[in-house]
Parts: structure tokens; C-alpha cells; sequence
């Protein structure tokens, strides 16, 4: 990787795209700094494709600069500092996994060595496999391969461990922490919460065309308030759920069979209702995860703007 660790690796400074009535990107302002392994969420529609595209130079802002370790994106794009992961197309299904592997490096100038990216990727061992007989996980680390090549100084992923069973998500992100120790920058977007939480320095939660929410997971889960009040009460009826509900704070109840989940505000009026009130049991008081601090923050996703 050639870049100076001083320039942030991507940088939108009141970034919007329009298209026609559509306004997809709202005044988006991001900077991420080289190493950083960010995660980029929103629902469909948010903008997050659109913005992505942008940042690849595969369109340009309407209003705004985006730039790529200092350059214009076409420009990082032509120097093989960027790669992308895309969750589909781009595989030749009669070929082998090596021969895809040495046909792309045949397009570039420099490469790293083709047996060095199959190992990175994990795929070293189905090297001879046709593509057509591969998973689609395998498929898919076929495709972190091919971007590992040219040594990007930034690597984008569009659902990057789609179709990978546990074992080989737990490897893909063990090569990707690596690579972001030795100063690789990696955004990646995914519908897999619980991976964003567990892999990403930093989330970016992005709805309507706007950064609604920045910061690590801890942050992000703080930003929804409320815990959820879980117990065993069997024969919960609607006069119970009805008080419960009735408590200040209280935004929801929930009854599954003998359990009763109750989100609110004020998790300790309710578990104290519940304990001197009724016959609940094993009780339980957590704080709002990532989901729920995605659905609050996001929103209803139905809208009018498209990726």
C-alpha cells in the first residue's frame, strides 16, 4: 500500500445526488482514516449504494467533493489503490479458481503473488475447483482474492460474507483485522448486524439520504434508549399486559407463550410491578442492542429515495 498515512482515506465534505426529483444523498459529510474497519448500514433505500458509487468514481456528486486517499476517486481507482467486493457477478464459471485468480492479475501491472491472495482469502486449498462447483461463501472469498491483488490501500465490501458458514466468516475477518493493522482501510456494508458489531471500529448508520448515527457499537446501542424487561409469567392475559403497559415508559409489550418482553424507559418501575404484582419469574433487564438502535434510529425504511 503507497499511501501517506497523513491523508484520511475517504473523505465526503457535503456530499448530495440527485436523481431527477429524487434526492438519494442529502448533504453527507464522512471522513474515515486509514486502518479504520467502518461499517456502513441503513435500510434499503437509505443511500448507501449511491454513496458508495461516489466514492468508487462510478458517479459523481451533484453537489460536494468526495476524495480517496487525496485523489479523486477515478484517479485512487487508476493507481489500484481501491478494490471492491461485490456480492455478485464478475466470475467466469468455467474457470478454476486459480486461473480466475491469474487471469485478473494479468490486467494489472503489479500484483501481489497469486498464491499469497489465495491464502489470504482462505481458498489456497480449492485452488484447482471450477467456479461453477464453489459455494457461494467460497465464491465469494474468491472475489476477496481478486480485490487483495492489486494491495489496496482501501478495500469496499457490499455484504462481504454472504453465503459463508460460521467458520469461514470467523476467518474471513480474522485476514481482514490483519489487513487493517498493517494500515488497510475496509468499508463494508451488511445486513448481518450482530458482524458489524462484532468487526467494525466504527458504524456509520446512514437513512434518507443522511448520517443519522457515527460512532463504535457501544455508542450507537447508547443512542436507543430504554432496556427490555424480560420474565416468565404463564397465563399472561390482556387485563396484565394491559396494566403492564398502563406503567410509565413503558413503549411496548410483548407476550410469547409463558414469556412477557416489556421495552421501556424505565426498566426498574416495571420490574418492580412485576415482582410484587404478579407471579413473574426469572427476571430479566437488558439493554437495547444494535437492532433496535438501527430501527430507532432509522426509521421506517419505506421511503422515496433508492441505493
Amino acid at each position: 500500500m503507497t499511501s501517506a498515512t497523513t491523508v484520511p482515506a475517504v473523505r465526503l465534505s457535503g456530499v448530495t445526488k440527485d436523481f431527477g426529483n429524487v434526492h438519494a444523498v442529502r448533504g453527507v459529510d464522512l471522513e474515515l482514516q486509514q486502518g479504520e474497519i467502518v461499517a456502513f448500514l441503513g435500510p434499503n433505500g437509505a443511500g448507501k449504494t449511491t454513496t458508495i458509487d461516489m466514492v468508487l468514481g462510478l458517479s459523481r456528486p451533484s453537489t460536494g467533493e468526495v476524495s480517496v486517499l487525496g485523489l479523486e476517486p477515478r484517479q485512487a481507482i487508476a493507481r489500484g489503490l481501491v478494490s471492491a467486493v461485490m456480492q455478485t457477478g464478475g466470475l467466469l464459471k468455467d474457470l478454476t479458481v486459480r486461473e480466475t485468480v491469474e487471469y485478473t492479475a494479468s490486467l494489472f501491472a503489479n500484483t501481489r503473488p497469486v498464491d499469497d491472495v489465495l491464502d489470504r482469502a482462505g481458498i489456497a486449498g480449492i485452488a484447482g475447483r471450477r467456479v461453477a462447483k464453489c459455494s457461494g461463501g467460497e465464491q465469494q472469498r474468491l472475489r476477496f482474492a481478486m480485490a487483495l491483488l492489486s494491495d489496496p490501500a482501501l478495500l469496499l465490501l457490499d455484504e462481504p460474507t454472504t453465503g459463508m458458514d460460521v467458520e469461514g466468516r470467523r476467518a474471513f475477518w480474522s485476514a481482514i483485522r490483519a489487513d487493517a493493522e498493517s494500515g488497510r482501510t475496509v468499508l463494508f456494508a451488511t445486513h448481518y448486524l450482530e458482524e458489524a458489531d462484532q468487526y467494525a471500529d466504527r458504524i456509520v448508520l446512514i437513512s434518507h439520504g443522511r448520517i443519522v448515527a457515527d460512532g463504535t457499537g457501544s455508542q450507537i446501542r447508547a443512542l436507543a434508549s430504554g432496556r427490555t424487561v424480560r420474565v416468565t409469567l404463564p397465563g399472561a392475559d390482556e387485563r396484565v399486559t394491559d396494566a403492564i403497559a398502563s406503567l410509565g415508559g413503558v413503549d411496548r409489550v410483548e407476550v410469547r407463550g409463558d414469556t412477557v418482553l416489556v421495552h421501556a424507559k424505565d426498566s426498574d418501575t416495571v420490574a418492580r410491578y412485576l415482582l410484587t404484582e404478579t407471579d413473574a419469574r426469572d427476571l430479566e433487564i437488558t439493554a437495547k442492542g444494535l437492532e433496535e438502535a438501527f430501527l430507532s434510529l432509522t426509521g421506517d425504511a419505506a421511503h422515496e429515495e433508492e441505493d
